[in-house]
């Protein structure tokens, strides 16, 4: 059974790192080793795990299987140890975070930077992603979304205040262009979209009116994943782009982007770090929950869902 267990924490490692000497040189043993307990796990599964070129390393069918199922499990022995080994000691080690690009509020930098000083012991891993997936097979600690995506059995703190979203464009393009009156008016003008993966449709853009959500499908002339590049070219007058407010807000003061179709635009409930939960509560992933608290702003979560509250 010990055997076993072992065999799965580096299988796990191979997997994450998708290397066998970088899966070594994390366990500080040789790629010998790893080669030999990888091969001995398959020979006691009757299937290979991975499929090995002299350049990459890739899992199976059977392999992303069984990486999926353990998952869950290597997280909670990790924590288990790390835990006893934590306790009563400095918060240490790898937290890993997976946070949506548009978390503006988060990933500005004073939260994540005051938190790296205050706990110099904790390697923060962040991955800046739109992909929508469950953080615990995905080997995270926990994550930051729009409240209203959060799996219902997470629990979520506040990260930010209400949010709105807006239509932005340059000067120049509504001196030539004028600006839409309605957000109907979208299909007469040049839009520059957001598509969150290449298999996911461009993102439909959200207004109200009179208390009624609606979504409008504007058929983007530029589509990206990268809200750089629309505000890079919505700076250079190549149309209309959609975002949050937060994310523009620089840009409107300085008069380099103006706003549109503002009283189509209602406040919703904000961005939530959330993780899953558990027994025992990694002492670094308590450490960035408590950071977070501290530093949130006063108005943060005052629309929290009321399954997450």
């Amino acid at each position: 059974m010990l055997h076993d267990l072992n065999a799965l924490a580096i299988f796990a490692t191979v997997a994450e790192e998708r290397s066998f000497r970088a899966a070594a040189d994390r366990l500080g043993v040789t790629r010998s080793a790893v080669s030999q307990s990888i091969r001995r796990l398959e020979e006691k599964l009757g299937t290979a795990l991975f499929r090995r070129t002299t350049r990459s390393v890739g899992l199976t069918e059977a392999g992303e299987k069984l990486r999926i199922d353990i998952a869950p499990a290597i997280a909670e022995l990790g924590l288990a140890m790390d835990h006893v080994r934590d306790l009563g000691g400095a918060p240490r080690g790898r937290l890993r975070l997976a946070v949506s690009s548009i978390a503006e509020s988060f990933l500005s930098g004073p939260l994540l930077a005051g938190f790296g000083r205050a706990f110099p012991e904790v390697q923060l891993d962040v991955l800046v992603t739109d992909e929508e997936g469950d953080i615990v097979q995905m080997g995270f600690d926990a994550g930051v979304r729009l409240g209203e995506v959060i799996e219902q059995d997470m629990i979520a703190i506040p990260v930010s205040g209400d949010q709105h979203q807006l239509a932005v464009c340059s000067p120049s393009y509504r001196a030539e262009r004028g600006e839409p009156r309605h957000p109907r008016d979208l299909a007469e003008h040049r839009c520059i979209g957001w598509r969150p993966a290449p298999h996911r449709p461009p993102y439909r853009w959200e207004f109200s009116e009179g208390g009624r959500e609606f979504t409008v499908d504007v058929a983007p002339e530029v589509t990206t994943n990268d809200m750089g590049l629309m505000i890079r070219m919505a700076l250079n007058g190549a149309g209309i782009t959609f975002g949050m407010a937060e994310t523009f807000r620089a840009l409107l003061e300085r008069g380099e982007l103006v706003s549109l179709l503002q009283e189509f635009s209602a406040p919703f409930p904000g961005f939530y770090l959330y993780y899953p939960t558990r027994r025992n509560l990694d002492p670094k992933l308590r450490a960035l929950i408590d950071h977070v608290k501290r530093h949130s702003p006063p108005e943060a979560g005052r629309k929290a869902p009321s399954a997450m509250r």
